[in-house]
């Protein structure tokens, strides 16, 4: 699929995950993550998305740390943000993301 440069990043993402046959909840979900990535790091333009490796970390190390939220949830949003980068803007993600991991949170009795 080509990327066309004058179209949403967002549209793109619905267009792929149809494509691929992504369920309508993925889909949602994985665009809420994404939306929230793009607000947390500020960006305005698709040349905001380079140093993709580097920007995921911040972000998921922040949900870790910041939000508390679990592990699973910390998994969602580095799935929803590697299909951003891999699947949509067709850009391989070399370097290792090493974002500080989510914890369980154990209920106490």
């Amino acid at each position: 699929m080509s990327i066309k440069k004058d179209r949403k990043i967002l549209d793109e993402v619905h267009d792929v995950m149809r494509l691929h046959h992504y369920s309508i909840h993925t889909e949602r979900s994985y665009t809420e993550w994404i939306k929230r990535y793009i607000h947390f790091h500020n960006m305005s333009s698709r040349d905001d998305l380079v140093n993709g490796e580097q920007k995921i970390e911040a972000f998921l190390t922040h949900l870790a740390v910041n939000q508390k939220v679990a592990p699973s949830t910390q998994n969602t949003a580095m799935n929803a943000l590697l299909f951003l980068y891999r699947m949509v803007m067709q850009k391989p993600l070399n370097e290792k993301i090493d974002a500080i991991r989510a914890r369980m949170h154990l209920k106490r009795s």
